[in-house]
Parts: structure tokens; C-alpha cells; sequence
């Protein structure tokens, strides 16, 4: 896919994808969606990551080192960008700068990894997709309860990826379309889950970086999606019940399912 400014639309065969997750095994997970030959359109493609010459490298630039794959109908570049939303947002956005500096933007960015599941709509080894990504708890504290920062005047609590894009997503998956939230401290008790869904009762998942990835795209102009594959339910915190193994296999798949569609998706049907 190229971005065509003019028209804005993306075509094929150079998609450019920058895929940010939190930590290594969230990378990895992505990329093994990558070496499955059904990830291209024949196993035996010279494209192909399971050829001896598939072109994935290591690329280190400042800021953000990606581990880039190149399929027959684009460039996908992961990126382990760190926790939190400060980490995310430094990260993506050194990667989105370095990329326009080199002449070579990106045309869409993936907020991906595993998360917290609002129940019973987001059951543990289940995947949501964004339609509205949003922070939680960027705000203020007063006697009446919790003020979101626009409330305070200034700032955004909410980005929204391109319907199209959602629809896309959504399609190849089969996964519901819902608010995903960031939050910089992880939901533990069943109070604080229950005061999350009175504040925001589209929510499907909590994760820790969506929010940043979305405003560091939002910055330079890229458009953004989240997808989290639902490791645990949002309340208390339990470890026992936590299934990261299942939510790791669920991301891969579902860039197995996603890939193909990202690259061919239109952003024209938004305009």
C-alpha cells in the first residue's frame, strides 16, 4: 500500500505497517503469524518467511529498533515499543519519524498486543478491535468523582481509528468492535472494574498502550487500530486465571487473518 495523498487512498503491492506491541513475546507472537506459509499466497513464494531468503531483518535506529518481515504485498515492521503510554508514544513516534525521514511512511500503525476483558463480552483467548480507543484515567480526582482532562479544558481522551479500517479488521477476525481503554495502572479489584464500565459501558478491554501509539500516529498524520487478544478478565487479580499462552496464540492467528486485509485496505471509503 502507498499512501496517495491526493486521493488518500492505499494500494497495493507497498504497504508500509508499523506493528508497536508492549514486550518481545507480544512481538513475537505477531511475527509468527508471518512465518506460516499461510500467511502468503503460496508457501512456496520467494517472499515467503519460511524461504531460506526471506528478507526479514533486524533494523536499529535511535529510539526503536523493529524487526521487519517483507511480504509479497508489503513491509511490516514490529516493534516491541515498551509498556505504559509514555514508552509507547516516545517509541512509535521515533519510528514514525525516522521512517518520514527516509522517505518511506508508514500508512498505518497497529496498537497490538494482550490485554485485561471486560465480562462476559470479552471472554479470556477472545480478540477485540478499537472503534474507540480512549484513556481512562488521564484526568482529575474531585468529591463528585473522576474528571476526564477535557473536562479540566485542554487535551483528548479519545481517538478514533478509520471506520473502514475497523470494518476491516472486525471482517477478517470475526472480532467485536468496542472502546478499548489505557490505563497506566492495571484494574485489580472488582470496584474499580465496575467504576471502568459506569464510565465507559462500550468497553470490551483495558490494555496499557493503545492510547500512546494512537496520539504518537495521530502526530504525524498516520492512521492508527488496536486489536488485544484477552488474556484475563478485568477485576480482581488473579493469576491463576490469567491464560497469557491462549491470548498469544489468539494475536497470532489473528494476524494471520489480518495481514492480507490490512494490506488492501482502502482508506477512500472513509471519505
Amino acid at each position: 500500500m502507498v499512501l496517495q495523498a491526493e486521493e488518500g487512498l492505499l494500494t497495493t503491492p507497498s504497504a508500509r505497517i508499523l506493528v508497536a506491541t508492549a514486550v518481545p513475546a507480544e512481538r513475537d507472537a505477531v511475527a509468527r503469524a508471518f512465518s506460516s506459509p499461510d500467511s502468503q499466497d503460496s508457501p512456496d513464494s520467494p517472499d515467503s518467511p519460511d524461504s531460506p531468503d526471506s528478507p526479514v531483518e533486524q533494523i536499529w535506529q535511535p529510539g526503536a529498533g523493529l524487526t521487519r518481515t517483507t511480504r509479497t504485498a508489503g513491509v511490516w515492521d514490529l516493534l516491541d515499543a515498551g509498556v505504559g503510554p509514555a514508552r509507547a508514544a516516545a517509541s512509535v513516534s521515533a519510528a514514525l519519524t525516522a521512517a518520514r525521514l527516509a522517505g518511506t511512511p508508514y500508512d498505518l500503525v497497529v496498537s497490538a498486543g494482550i490485554g485485561g476483558g471486560f465480562q462476559p463480552e470479552a471472554p479470556v483467548g477472545s480478540l477485540v478491535v478499537a472503534r474507540r480507543i480512549t484513556v481512562a484515567d488521564l484526568g482529575a480526582e474531585t468529591a463528585d468523582g473522576f474528571l476526564p482532562v477535557t473536562e479540566l479544558g485542554f487535551g483528548t481522551v479519545h481517538h478514533y481509528p478509520p471506520r473502514s479500517l475497523v470494518r476491516v479488521a472486525c471482517q477478517a477476525t470475526g472480532a467485536p468492535a468496542g472502546t478499548i481503554l489505557t490505563v497506566s495502572t492495571v484494574t485489580g479489584t472488582a470496584a474499580r472494574a465496575a467504576e471502568l464500565r459506569a464510565r465507559h459501558p462500550q468497553a470490551l478491554a483495558e490494555g496499557m498502550e493503545g492510547f500512546g501509539v494512537a496520539e504518537a500516529a495521530d502526530a504525524h498524520g498516520t492512521a492508527v487500530l488496536e486489536i488485544r487478544a484477552v488474556s484475563n478478565p478485568v477485576g480482581p487479580r488473579d493469576r491463576a486465571a490469567w491464560r497469557i499462552g491462549d491470548a498469544l496464540t489468539a494475536l497470532t492467528e489473528a494476524f494471520g487473518k489480518l495481514a492480507p486485509a490490512l494490506e488492501s485496505w482502502n482508506r477512500h471509503d472513509d471519505q
